[in-house]
């Protein structure tokens, strides 16, 4: 994976206190703020999680038995009932 790299700027009391914790958890300051960033992406990022929510459906589904022709006819009756 190709990596690269950021300047940020961050008041001097934030940047000991993201130091501090940094050394807390034993990482490095570089390896949480990497973590930080990834895990605000994961939770601010709708697309995937829709994406997840689709793909954890769709395994549900299959453990269940249902196929898309089973899909596709629900959905044609449920149209035709309207």
């Amino acid at each position: 994976m190709m990596t690269t790299q950021m300047i940020i700027r961050l008041d001097e009391d934030v940047k000991k206190r993201l130091n501090r914790l940094a050394r807390l958890e034993g990482k490095s300051t570089s390896q949480l703020v990497r973590e930080l960033i990834e895990e605000r992406l994961e939770e601010r990022d709708i697309g995937a999680y829709i994406d997840d929510l689709w793909g954890r459906i769709g395994r549900k589904l299959k453990t269940k038995g249902v196929t898309k022709a089973k899909i596709r006819q629900a959905i044609k009756a449920s149209r035709q009932k309207r």
